[in-house]
């Protein structure tokens, strides 16, 4: 039973990850052409539900929203305590299990 846990978990957060680095895409594009944007709040939210490593690869190939510090410095803070979620998971996991 873990083991489809896990594969589905990290299915989830691939495709949340790829939906992160297209979305900035996409608002980038949008940008660009006064086109209905992406709120921000979408932007943080989908990084939030675990597409943190997405949204800053999202950031760095589009060049968008690198100068707001709430991008700048909230996204590596959401993939720090994501990360430390994670390990804390694995942790309990394998050795309280």
């Amino acid at each position: 039973m873990t083991k489809y846990l896990l594969y589905a978990l990290l299915l989830y957060l691939a495709a949340i990850n790829i939906v992160a680095f297209f979305l900035y895409g996409i608002d980038k594009w949008k940008a660009r052409h006064d086109k209905w944007r992406v709120t921000e709040a979408r932007l943080i939210a989908v990084a939030l539900l675990g597409g943190s490593v997405g949204a800053l690869l999202g950031m760095k190939v589009w060049h968008h929203k690198t100068q707001h510090p709430k991008f700048r410095y909230g996204l590596p803070l959401i993939l720090i305590l994501q990360s430390a979620a994670v390990l804390a998971a694995v942790y309990y996991f394998y050795f309280y299990r």
